[in-house]
């Protein structure tokens, strides 16, 4: 049976959450994020079922313990693979297992898994339910609101039926169409249009189950608009490319005490951080390269991504550059443009 609101203090709304980017929200990305905001809800790159059963499980699924709440979100479209990657990632200690079908890329056309599932509900359906008989944590799924030439109105609420017999947790729409040719991955964040209401006119109509919106949100103050309708609301790009709006979140969406960030314990954090990534044999480019879109408007934030994105590329460089980093930021002088440490990064 999904999961009630009122049943389980994870989807208890508000939720927050980084939305899945394929080669962005890798470990160091998630681990960076959370020395932000100690409550939002951070997701994996979309990992394939087949490579978890066949490839290097400990590099795809292992994660460090301060990341929680993390959600791991899997590729596929064979039930019986998604279960042998479920139970495969259940020693690892997720706490959500999210089914992705909202991609709309090429390269995840041609695995039979993301956007185009839309148009077969019916295999997400057994999909979901294959999932949820040995999951131990809350199934969820991310989609689109529908496909190429389908009609949304008529398409989402027979995919949310489903889905919700399924047992599905909690659903992520996004709120734009998907289409699968003709359009590139960034030209389906863009062009195809944004239905809110859409998205609204379902949470109406489930008012029981956890809905959360995704698509085309740039700020906190547009996520806390969303959040007056919906139960969750995800930014992708937005947080990624202005960081500094994650510091927020547990204030203004939690209700955590807003206190001044203590930048000097980020700093560090990561600083330790990569001294650990570099023992085990990574590169401080592997960290930082996370850690450009910080101080977005801050005097300062020029050099800071100079030294971050062009320094730490080159060989041996001491974690140190870190701090070196955050001391050309003029921090204490606060974002040049005021309100939700917000600029129009296009979201996920």
């Amino acid at each position: 049976m999904t999961v009630k609101e009122e049943d389980v203090d994870y989807f208890k709304a508000p939720v927050f959450a980084v939305a899945p980017m394929i080669d962005w929200t890798d470990r160091h990305c998630r681990f960076f994020h959370r020395q932000l905001s100690a409550h939002a809800l951070l997701y994996t790159e979309m990992v394939v079922a087949d490579a978890i059963i066949h490839g290097p499980r400990e590099k795809l699924l292992s994660f460090n313990g301060e990341e929680h709440p993390v959600a791991l979100q899997l590729g596929g479209s064979d039930p019986g693979k998604l279960v042998e990657a479920v139970r495969i990632a259940s020693d690892y200690g997720y706490d959500e297992i999210n089914l992705n079908v909202g991609c709309p890329s090429d390269r995840v056309q041609s695995g039979t898994f993301g956007a185009c599932l839309m148009q077969t509900p019916e295999v997400v359906e057994a999909c979901v339910s294959a999932m949820k008989k040995v999951a131990t944590v809350p199934v969820t799924v991310k989609c689109r609101i529908g496909v190429d030439e389908q009609e949304p109105s008529e398409v989402l609420p027979d995919f949310l039926a489903r889905m919700i017999g399924a047992g599905a947790d909690a659903i992520w729409i996004h709120g734009r169409k998907a289409w699968l040719k003709g359009l590139s991955p960034k030209e389906n964040r863009e062009i195809p249009p944004l239905d809110y209401e859409l998205v609204y006119r379902m949470k109406r109509e489930n008012p029981g189950v956890f809905l959360g919106i995704n698509g085309g949100i740039s700020d906190l103050d547009q996520a806390l608009l969303h959040l007056s309708v919906m139960d969750g609301v995800m930014l992708g790009r937005a947080s990624y490319h202005n960081a500094t709006l994650l510091t927020e979140v547990d204030a203004r969406v939690y209700g955590a005490p807003a206190v001044p960030v203590d930048w000097d314990r980020v700093r560090d954090a990561m600083i330790g951080y990569a001294e650990r990534v570099i023992a085990s044999g990574g590169r401080l480019n592997h960290v930082t390269r996370h850690m450009v879109g910080l101080f977005q408007g801050y005097a300062g934030a020029r050099r800071y991504r100079q030294i971050l994105s062009s320094e730490a590329t080159k060989p041996g460089v001491s974690p140190d550059l870190i701090a070196e980093a955050f001391a050309a930021v003029d921090i204490g002088g606060g974002p040049k443009t005021q309100g939700s440490a917000g600029t129009s990064a296009a979201a996920e």
